[in-house]
């Protein structure tokens, strides 16, 4: 998974800011303007836009303008990446915990000789 360390780094960075969690939560919902997105926040616009281009740069939302309103959607693409590192990381860990397993019934087995 190296191929997606640099990715990765940006898409949980992203993550580790509420106001951003929080946005991303709101647009599971569907597409929402701006405005509508800054609403339950208690920062002036320009702060809030910082966010905003944040989660585009890192590419968990892209924005689009229809007339004067500039609309953000969720973009499926940043959950694949860290649904394959996790499954990745799940998939090294299972094996170790096996392997963890085995090795504890075969003592288990060895001592009740």
């Amino acid at each position: 998974m190296a191929q997606y360390s640099g990715e990765l780094d940006g898409v949980f960075h992203a993550l580790a800011d509420p106001t951003r969690r929080a946005v991303l939560g709101r647009l599971g919902a569907g597409p929402a303007s701006i405005s509508e997105l800054a609403a339950p926040f208690d920062m002036a616009l320009p702060s809030f836009m910082k966010h905003i281009r944040y989660l585009q740069d890192t590419g968990w939302i892209t924005t689009r303008k229809t007339g004067r309103v500039r609309v953000c959607t969720l973009e499926p693409k940043s959950f694949e990446d860290i649904e394959a590192w996790l499954s990745e990381q799940r998939r090294i860990w299972e094996s170790r915990t096996d392997r963890l397993e085995q090795f504890v019934t075969t003592s288990q087995d060895d001592a009740s000789r």
